[in-house]
C-alpha cells in the first residue's frame, strides 16, 4: 500500500513544506529512506523501527521505501521521525479512516514512544498555513510556540499511542492550557539614573531613531555600558512583520522570549569578546543562527571592541552592509536576516586612563591597541561620541535628567515620520536609504550642498562615509520635526564623523 503526509524542513530561517510518502510491497525485506536526506533524518529509520515494535506491532517482512519529496531539497532536522513513523502504519493499512490530507505532521521519537519537540515549529507551521493545510499534529512541549500560529487547529501530543488514537478514531488527546507569561521584558535601566553625558544621551537617541551604528570611548567607569544597557528602554516597538521575521529566528535558535516580542520589544545581544566566529556570524555542521541573526530588528552590543578578535569583527563588515549572511556548505547554502544596529564601546588604551597622567601606556602600546580595530570596520560607524568621566558635581546635582519615557516619545515622533516618507518604498529607518535614492529624501540647497562639499574634500571622507553624515542628518531633522535638511543637522552629523578621527588621529 502507498501512504502520503505532510511535514516540513528548515530552509534558515525559512521552511518549505514536504511529502513523506511510503509504500510497502513485496520483495526483499528491507527499509530504506530516500530524498537527499541528512544524517539524523537517516538515524530516525531504526527509531521508527524500534518504537512501531514497542506499539506490538509486527513489521512484516516487506520492501518498505519512505521517500521525502522533493528529492533535490536537502532534508535536515529530527522532525521527520513521527511523519515518517505515521506514513509507514498508514502504508501498512492500520487507519484505513484516516483523514491526512489537510494534516501538517512534525515530532521526535524517543524509542518509548515519547514524541519529543522540535526546533524552528513556528517557521514550519506558517509555511503549512501557506500550503493550505488545516491541521497540525505535532508535539505538546511545541504547542505554546505553535499558539503564535493563528488560523491552524493544532494537536499536541506527548506519545505515539496520541497520534494513533487521533487518526484512527479522532479522539484528540486533552490538551495542556498554554499559559503565556506577558510580563515585560524591557531593562531596568532608566536614562534618567544616567547622570551627565549629555553628549552620548543625544547620540544614543539619534541611533535608535534611525537605526544608525555608533560607537562609545571613553575612560573605564564613565557608563558606557549602563548607557548601552539602557538602549532597550528607548528602542522603537516592532511592527508585526518584523515581529515574524524575529520569532522565526527565535524558534529555529531555540532562544529569546516570544512574550517580548509580541509586546514589541526588540532584541538586544551582548556577546562576550571571546566568542567564536561562527557563534558570532552562524553556522556549524547543520546551521543555525549566530549572534548578529538573534540580534535582527534589535541591538548587537559589543563591549570591549578591541577586546574581540579581529577576524570575528570583521566578519560584521558584509552583513552591516547587506543586512543578511550567507552560510555556505557543500550541499546548502542558508541565508540568515541581519539587519541590526550595531553598538559598541571601547576604552581609549589598554588601561582606560588615557589621555590622563595616570596612563602608563607607551605610544606603541597604544598604536597596537586601537589598530586592532580595521579603518574599514570604523567607517561603518555612523556616530563616534566620547563617554567623558563624570565629574562629582554631577553626581551630586540634583538636576533631574530626561527619562526613558520622554526620549521614547521623541523617537517614536521620528519613526512615524520616517514609516510616512518611506510607506511606498518598503524602507523602515533612515539608515537603510540606498545611495541612488538618497538625494531623493535628503535634498539639499546650494548652502547645504557647498557645505558638504567642502567637508567631503577637507576630511577626506569616503563615498559610504558621505552617505552616511547625509542618512544621520535626516535624522536629526525628524527628530526636530523638520521637512528639510539644514545645515544645522549637516554641522551635527558632520561632528558625530570627526570625533573618530581626532581620536585616532591624536593616539
Amino acid at each position: 500500500m502507498f501512504s502520503k503526509i505532510y511535514s516540513a524542513t528548515l530552509c534558515g530561517i525559512e521552511s518549505q513544506v514536504v511529502s513523506v510518502e511510503a509504500d510497502v510491497s513485496d520483495g526483499l525485506p528491507v527499509f530504506e529512506m530516500v530524498g537527499a536526506l541528512s544524517g539524523e533524518v537517516k538515524e530516525g529509520k531504526e527509531r521508527v523501527r524500534t518504537v512501531i515494535r514497542g506499539l506490538g506491532q509486527r513489521i512484516p517482512a516487506k520492501r518498505i521505501t519512505v521517500n521525502i519529496a522533493p528529492a533535490d531539497l536537502r532534508k535536515r532536522g529530527t522532525g521527520f521521525d513521527l511523519p515518517v513513523a505515521l506514513a509507514v502504519l498508514l502504508a501498512l493499512g492500520n487507519y484505513p479512516k484516516a483523514e491526512v490530507k489537510d494534516l501538517f505532521v512534525a515530532g521526535e521519537l524517543g524509542l518509548s514512544g515519547e514524541v519529543l519537540p522540535v526546533r524552528g515549529i513556528l517557521p514550519m507551521l506558517l509555511a503549512a498555513k501557506e500550503a493550505g493545510l488545516r491541521r497540525c499534529l505535532i508535539p505538546m512541549d511545541n504547542l505554546r510556540e505553535a499558539s503564535f500560529v493563528p488560523g491552524l487547529t493544532k494537536i499536541g501530543i506527548r506519545r505515539l499511542r496520541e497520534a494513533e488514537s487521533y487518526l484512527e478514531q479522532n479522539v484528540c488527546p486533552e490538551q495542556e492550557e498554554i499559559l503565556q507569561d506577558m510580563t515585560s521584558g524591557i531593562g531596568i535601566t532608566d536614562f534618567k539614573d544616567i547622570h551627565g553625558q549629555k553628549n552620548v544621551r543625544r547620540a544614543s537617541e539619534i541611533a535608535v531613531a534611525g537605526m544608525h551604528n555608533f560607537l562609545m570611548y571613553g575612560p573605564p567607569g564613565a557608563g558606557k555600558s549602563l548607557l548601552a544597557s539602557a538602549l532597550p528602554t528607548i528602542l522603537p516597538p516592532m511592527t508585526d512583520q518584523e515581529k515574524t521575521e524575529v520569532m522565526k529566528i527565535y524558534s529555529v535558535s531555540g532562544k529569546g522570549s516570544m512574550e517580548a516580542v509580541l509586546e514589541g520589544q526588540r532584541p538586544f545581544r551582548s556577546p562576550h569578546h571571546t566568542i567564536t566566529d561562527i557563534a558570532m556570524s552562524g553556522g556549524g555542521v547543520s546551521p543555525r543562527p549566530g549572534e548578529i541573526t538573534l540580534a535582527h530588528r534589535g541591538v548587537l552590543f559589543l563591549d570591549e571592541l578591541p577586546e574581540f578578535n579581529r577576524r570575528t569583527l570583521e566578519i560584521l563588515r558584509q552583513p552591516l552592509e547587506e543586512h543578511c549572511i550567507h552560510i555556505s556548505r557543500n550541499q546548502t547554502e542558508d541565508v540568515f536576516p541581519a539587519d541590526f544596529l550595531l553598538v559598541a564601546a571601547m576604552n581609549p588604551c589598554r588601561c582606560g586612563n588615557y589621555p590622563s597622567v595616570k596612563c602608563h601606556c607607551s605610544p606603541r602600546s597604544i598604536e597596537q591597541y586601537i589598530s586592532r580595530i580595521s579603518q574599514p570596520l570604523l567607517d561603518r560607524f555612523d556616530l563616534c561620541v566620547e563617554a567623558k568621566k563624570v565629574g562629582i558635581n554631577e553626581l551630586k546635582s540634583g538636576k533631574g535628567e530626561e527619562s526613558s519615557a520622554q526620549i521614547r516619545e521623541r523617537v517614536q515622533r521620528a519613526i512615524e515620520i520616517q514609516r510616512a516618507r518611506y510607506q511606498e518604498s518598503g524602507i523602515l529607518f533612515n539608515s537603510q536609504v540606498p545611495s541612488n535614492r538618497i538625494h531623493m529624501y535628503c535634498y539639499l540647497g546650494d548652502k547645504e550642498q557647498e557645505y558638504m562639499d567642502r567637508i567631503y574634500e577637507t576630511m577626506e571622507l569616503t563615498v559610504r562615509g558621505y552617505y552616511r553624515i547625509l542618512r544621520v542628518a535626516r535624522t536629526i531633522a525628524d527628530l526636530e520635526g523638520s521637512g528639510r535638511v539644514t545645515i544645522e543637522h549637516l554641522m551635527e552629523a558632520v561632528y558625530y564623523r570627526t570625533l573618530d578621527r581626532r581620536f585616532w588621529e591624536v593616539n
